[in-house]
């Protein structure tokens, strides 16, 4: 067994991290211009985008490497980045609003937001469904629903609305 082969680096440390990092920034900037909606939950689709993705993002991540150093160095990349991102949106609300997906109003005394529902390709019945959910019938007797950056609807209901 070689294990010079199996645990030094096989490609340059710095073009490691230089192909982590564009891969993992290209991919979250990506991710968040598709919507918030599609983090909730993970369906087959979801699931087999997921997988797709990681492999098509992989082969331009290593190049030719293909060491156990390799892995760890792409690895200890992509969890920085995703530190260092958390970090200066805490830091910095401005930057936060860049990088961090934001409620988004789909109903507004008890009004649909038409305009959201469009962006996030949610229809109606999506809607419906949800208030379903949370034991409403009517969006009229809603004063707020929310679209959440984890994907889920949370609801405030209206004057006089129990839940």
């Amino acid at each position: 067994m070689d294990w010079n082969a199996i645990l030094l680096p096989s490609a340059p440390t710095l073009e490691l991290v230089v192909r982590g990092s564009i891969t993992f920034l290209s991919l979250m900037l990506l991710l968040r211009l598709v919507g918030q909606r599609e983090a909730g939950g993970l369906g087959i689709t979801d699931l087999l985008v997921v997988v797709l993705v990681t492999d098509a993002a992989g082969a331009g991540m290593t190049g030719d490497s293909n060491t156990v150093a390799d892995g760890l160095v792409l690895t200890v990349t992509m969890l920085f980045w995703s530190v260092a991102l958390d970090a200066a949106a805490y830091c910095w609300p401005g930057f936060a609003r860049v990088v961090k997906a934001r409620p988004r109003p789909l109903i507004r005394d008890g009004r649909l937001n038409r305009r959201v529902m469009r962006r996030e390709f949610m229809s109606e019945q999506e809607v419906l469904s949800q208030l379903r959910l949370h034991g409403i019938s009517d969006p009229a007797s809603v004063a707020r629903a929310y679209l959440e950056p984890n994907g889920m609807v949370s609801i405030i209901p209206g004057e006089g609305t129990r839940t």
